[in-house]
Formats: C-alpha cells, structure tokens, sequence
C-alpha cells in the first residue's frame, strides 16, 4: 500500500519562494564592487529573479543549457543563483583563482551560452574569450553608469541592469522533474583537469535542509549569515539556500575579503556567524588582535576547506567566545560530510580533551554515510586508531562526473574521498592525510597533518606545511615548510624542540624551512605538489 501524501517535487525555485512568501522584509546587504553597500530585502530578491528569468528566456536559453557566473558574493550573484536554475537552465559558478587555461577549459567543457561576471573580472574575461568558442555573449554585472567603454571582448557585451529593466517580474517557476540538473561546479583542479559535478535540484534541496540542522550549521531566522567561502565555488557551502529556507539576513562581502572590510562588516551589520577557510581567518583575527577588538555579535564560525589549527580554535573561542565549528567537504559532496558538532556527553570534558574532538572534521549529516577501509577493501574498525582510506556515499554526493569522459570513480557505491582517515567511537571523522601526501618512513607511516596541527601551535607560527622529502635510507621523512609571524626571529632548533614530547619521536621532521608564503589554489588549499617537486629532494 502507498501513502497517501501530496507528492511536489523538490526545487530549487521552492527556497526563494518560500522566502518571498514567508520573510519578504527580511533583509540581504551586499558590499559591491562599484565601492558602496547595497541593501534591499528577499521580496526584492525575487522580483528581480524573476525579471531575469524572463531575460535569460529572451536570449533563448533553453532548459540544460549551462549560464556561467563569474562573480563575488553579492545580491546580483543571488539573483542568477535563483534565475537560472529556477528557470530549468544550469547555473555554472566559474572560478576567478583558477589559470586562464584552465578557465578556458572549463567553459569550453561546459559549453556556457553565456557568462555573467562582475566588474573586477573584465580583464580575466577578456583574457578567455578568445581561447573559447562559445559563449559569444557576456553580461557585466552593473549598471548602466558603470560599464566599461571599451573591451577587447570578441562577442557582445550586455548590461546586467538593463536586461533586469526590459522584462517583467510576471515568471512563473516551472515545475520541474527534481532530478533535473540545477547547478554545475568544478573541482579545483589540483591535479590534472578540473572536472564537473552536476548538482540536482533534489540532491541540493536535500543538502539544504541537513545543512541547516542544529547539529550541522545550526542556522536559523535569527541569525545574520556571512558567507566568506565563495558563492563560486560549492555555492558558499550551500548558505545562500540555507538562508532562504530558514529566513536568516544575508551579509555578503564583496571583493573585500580583508581583515579590516570583514571586520567592519561583521560589527556594522552585527552578523552571528560566518564561514570560510583558515587562511581568511587568520587575516581576521590578526586584524582584530592589532586594535585590541572583540566580536560583539558573533558567536559561530564554520571552518573548513583545510584542517583548523588548534591554535585558531583556541583564540576564537578563548579570547573572543566565538563557538568554532569545524567541517569538511568536497565538492562532489556538494560540499557537506561532516560537522564537528558536540554530542552531550563530551560538553563535561576538560578544555584539552574538548579541544582534540574539534580538531577533528567531525561526524556525519544525515545523508551522508562514511567508512574507512584498508589496503585490501575490508571495513576497518572505529576506534580511533585504525586508519584507512575514507569513502562516502548519500542523496548528494556525485556518482559520476559531468561529461562522462572518465570511468565513473564509485567503488561498490561508494565514492573514494581520497583521504586518508580515522573514526573514533562516536562516529568523529579526522582526516590525516590526502592518500597522496601520506609519509611512509621506513616501512611506517607518518601524518603530516598531526605534525602540522602540533607546529602550528608554536606562538610564533602563522603556517606551517608538512610533505614527503625523499631520503637515502628511509625512503622519506618529514620536511616541515614554516611561515613565522612577522618579526620572529623563531629557529628550527626551537621549532623541532617545541614538537618534543608533542609527536612520537620518530615522526620529528629532519629539518624545517622558513618560507616567505606557502603556495595557495583556486580553493585556499595548501598545494603540496608544488611544495613536494621543489622540496622533495631536500635529503638526498
């Protein structure tokens, strides 16, 4: 016997709709790139997404065709968000960091009809336009006051305003099969090629509502969201749905994602939590640190994209009572796997045994399922120890890549992370390593990112990376790569005597390298190849 429900599909139009019906004044303030702040409210957001639907309809976009954006945070980038995907096309979020090749080759991959894209980026525009074949149409993000007089573009060039003022708020979103595609993202492209992953609105609708649970990004309509991760990659981790469906205010950055800007924007528009990657948070806390500042709203801040020093979680909590929540992710999990939320038992732990279950990425959403297995493909046990490469699998986490060009990566249903990691007892995942930047010693294998946590905690230590160095009789060994804080006169004498007692002995690098600046991606992850072909020699 079936049950007896109404049956309406899952889509990604339902979160604005939802928003406009139900909290139409709540509002979204955006720093923009012509300079000033823009304020409306979510009725507003709606209205103008459906103007642009009927653009994009105008300009013959046809369902499944992919619309590229390659914008910061900010309302314009919401509106397109909601516009195309709502409209049965794919939204395409390119990403600014990447190589102009690699650009090039997304969006000939992807095959974008057209590309919207924010001010900041007309020269990255035209640098690509011509390596292209398609798209030969391409829409500035502003207004008519601000467009470029000149561009070396070899397509047309639109007016993002004018295309919202020729057409009408009258759109109805049409009811579309939830497995249709709604958005399009590459990954990062570390290695080799970037590759697609093809967001449903079912899958992106089931990621938003675990997202917003209490135990994972515990959102609500009383919160004032920040997104620092991008809007271009991931979809900000998902927090711009996230808020249409709960009601929350939105407070997007813009280009400014320094220490000051963030600062005067979270105080300003008295944000309760924000999200991004360690590196922009360093930045903050360092400017906050500097003018002796607290945080008089802010009591949440989700960190992933990398590992969370402990000594980030420490300041944060410690000296300004900001909660850290430590998640992981992957693009093809649309990002989120885990958050490292407390279960109740733990709150009666000491301050150090609280701290080592956060430096972990923590347990699963609903949705997401995740076991560890070794060498051989058996199941290894969680307890903590044992560590294995770590798969998942869930209603959001890709089965294949868009295009169909490689072998589909499942295995037995199963989507290998490519991570290397261990499960304790209550289900808390902590990654140790990416299966390619394990350290095998002698037959032994060493963490680097256990050695890295441990160095970063060293006070005068802003980052510090730990890779393979190939050794003449070991195989390899640890080779620790530090950025120390400005004015440190920190010694690597000082720096291998802080790890004694803090790391097994045998894990203690040979030798440690004081760097200028450690080596980023598209995303803020740490390249460790590019550290590895430099350094990975350093021994012999």
């Amino acid at each position: 016997m079936q049950g007896l429900m109404m049956q309406q599909p899952l889509l990604v139009a339902s979160l604005l709709v939802h928003a406009d019906r139900h909290h139409g004044d709540q509002e979204i303030v955006s720093r923009r790139v012509e300079g000033d702040i823009h304020r409306y409210r979510y009725r507003d957001l709606a209205q103008r997404a459906r103007r642009m639907a009927n653009g994009l309809t105008a300009l013959g976009i046809q369902p499944g065709e992919r619309v590229g954006t390659l914008a910061w945070n900010g309302y314009r980038h919401m509106e397109l968000y909601f516009a195309v995907s709502g409209s049965g096309s794919v939204l395409h979020t390119l990403n600014p960091r990447l190589h102009v090749d690699q650009l090039a080759y997304i969006i000939e991959h992807a095959e974008d009809r057209v590309v919207f894209f924010d001010l900041t980026f007309l020269p990255l525009i035209e640098s690509v336009a011509p390596r292209v074949k398609s798209p030969k149409l391409f829409v500035a993000m502003t207004d008519r006051a601000h467009m470029p007089r000149a561009h070396g573009l070899s397509g047309t060039l639109m007016c993002y305003e004018d295309l919202i003022e020729l057409h009408s708020d009258a759109f109805d979103w049409p009811l579309l099969d939830e497995n249709s595609a709604s958005s399009l993202c590459y990954t990062s492209g570390t290695t080799g090629n970037p590759k697609g992953v093809l967001y449903s609105h079912r899958s992106t609708l089931l990621h938003t509502y675990a997202a917003a649970l209490p135990d994972s990004l515990n959102c609500s309509a009383r919160d004032v969201i920040l997104p620092v991760v991008p809007m271009f990659h991931v979809n900000a981790w998902g927090l711009p749905y996230i808020a249409c469906m709960v009601g929350a205010k939105l407070v997007f950055p813009g280009p400014a994602l320094d220490g000051k800007s963030l600062y005067e924007l979270i105080e300003t528009e008295q944000v309760t939590l924000s999200a991004g990657v360690p590196t922009v948070w360093q930045g903050l806390l360092s400017h906050v640190a500097e003018r002796a500042g607290t945080f008089s709203s802010m009591r949440r801040t989700v960190i992933g994209g990398a590992p969370c020093p402990t000594a980030m979680t420490t300041q944060f909590q410690e000296r300004y009572d900001v909660d850290v929540l430590h998640a992981w992710g992957m693009t093809e999990l649309s990002p989120v796997g885990t958050v490292c939320s407390f279960k109740a038992h733990q709150r009666a732990l000491s301050g150090e045994e609280r701290y080592a279950i956060q430096a972990k990425q923590g347990r699963s959403v609903f949705g997401i399922d995740m076991k560890i297995v070794g060498s051989d493909g058996d199941e290894l046990p969680w307890d903590g120890n044992a560590a294995g490469d770590l798969l998942v699998r869930g209603p959001w986490v890709a089965r294949q890549y868009f295009g169909g060009d490689d072998v589909p990566p499942l295995r037995d249903g199963w989507f290998p992370t490519g991570d290397i990691a261990k499960i304790d007892a209550d289900g808390f995942m902590q990654i140790t390593d990416r299966s390619k930047d394990v350290i095998k010693s002698g037959g032994e294998w060493i963490s680097s990112a256990d050695i890295e946590n441990v160095a970063c905690l060293h006070p005068d230590v802003t980052m510090a990376v730990c890779i393979a160095a190939r050794h003449p009789k070991w195989d390899e060994r640890p080779l620790l790569l530090v950025v120390r804080k400005p004015a440190s006169s920190l010694t690597e004498r000082q720096l291998l005597d802080f790890l004694d007692g803090r790391i097994a002995k045998w894990w203690k690098p040979d030798a440690v390298i004081f760097v200028e600046e450690i080596p980023l991606g598209a995303t803020g992850k740490v390249l460790k190849h590019r550290l590895r072909d430099r350094y990975g020699s350093y021994y012999l």
